[in-house]
């Protein structure tokens, strides 16, 4: 999905009554079809900050983006962005927002000056104010030395980096960024990672999409999981991790045989590539998995020597089939396997 230029100055009236939150949506639903790819989905998304979206390829990620950017109607339900209304108001709340999609919109004839200049344009920007506007956007974003290069020559971070600029064009309030960095180097991820700080920091919400689960553990204060085209959980990346375990136990075994003693000595059964099961060891009752392909098992536990100590005890009491077993914090890798039954995807 490419960006949507968004036309006019940012708005600054508010709806009458309270503050609201840059985004609130309830009971979203759409279906193309027979398909239903959102379920009711209810968000709430405080201004300022980053709010990472996260769920595998084809959970409604893009559709909910999708419809809080008004380009597509939901089926039922009702949303607000920027405290207006996403059917009455649409274009209030185009006004407030920018959207940049999974692929830069730029014009590669244009030179990156150019491409700012043509966008100020259409925001209803004299010449000299979208020269001045262009000027300001080209150095934040570090693209002042290629101003008059065609974007033809820019790299992909620089594309990246130069339509994200042609998408504050307007000072948006909510900026929503789907898939950002599909396909850029670790770098340039890093570079469009800081961007994206530089924006909360300002006050400027981000509503953020991405399959690449280190990107929202780095930059977003709250995280939904949505699975299925409903949302199945939601907190910070810390709150998210103690669901899954406070740290994991991830054992390598011998062999095969090995393999099998240790699944059954933890109560672990295979369904698939992938074999889970609920365990109440060391951490409440948590999720453990193993892999036989890569003669791995692993189980949550609370970190404690003691309780590491237990594990290992019971997974290996003769301690003649674990070759080595390393200790490590929960990650989003974790809560995204345990909560979707499936591998975090990479674009």
């Amino acid at each position: 999905m490419d960006r949507t230029p968004v036309i006019g100055r940012r708005s600054t009236e508010r709806a009458p009554g309270r503050e609201p939150a840059a985004i609130e949506a309830a009971g979203l639903t759409k279906a193309y079809g027979r398909v239903r790819v959102l379920n009711g989905v209810d968000l709430r998304v405080e201004r300022g900050g980053v709010f990472a979206l996260l769920g595998p390829n084809g959970a409604g990620k893009t559709t909910t983006v999708r419809i809080l950017a008004t380009l597509t109607p939901p089926d039922a339900g009702r949303a607000r962005v920027a405290g207006w209304d996403i059917a009455a108001e649409r274009g209030r709340v185009r006004r407030a927002i920018s959207l940049t999609g999974q692929f830069a919109a730029v014009d590669e004839k244009q030179t990156g000056e150019e491409n700012l200049r043509m966008v100020a344009r259409l925001h209803g920007m004299s010449r000299t104010t979208a020269r001045r506007r262009a000027a300001e956007l080209l150095e934040r974003f570090g693209l002042t030395g290629a101003a008059r290069r065609r974007a033809e020559t820019f790299s992909g971070g620089m594309r990246r980096r130069l339509d994200l600029a042609a998408s504050l064009i307007g000072d948006p309030q909510v900026v929503f960024l789907d898939e950002p960095t599909t396909g850029l180097d670790p770098r340039s991820r890093a570079e469009l990672w800081e961007v994206v700080r530089e924006l909360a920091a300002g006050g400027t919400t981000v509503f953020l999409t991405t399959q690449y689960l280190e990107e929202a553990d780095q930059l977003a204060g709250r995280i939904a999981l949505i699975d299925g085209g409903r949302l199945i959980a939601e907190g910070t990346s810390d709150e998210l991790k103690a669901r899954v375990a406070d740290h994991r136990l991830d054992l390598v075994v011998t062999d095969s045989a090995a393999f099998t003693r240790v699944r059954n000595r933890t109560g672990t059964g295979i369904s698939g590539r992938v074999c889970e099961a609920r365990t109440d060891q060391g951490a409440g009752s948590r999720t453990a998995r193993c892999s036989p392909g890569a003669l791995t098992v692993e189980l949550p536990t609370d970190g404690t020597a003691a309780g590491i100590r237990a594990l290992l005890d019971r997974a290996d009491p003769e301690r003649c089939d674990v070759v080595r077993f390393t200790v490590r914090q929960a990650t989003l890798d974790d809560v995204f396997l345990t909560l979707t039954g499936k591998e975090p995807g990479h674009a």
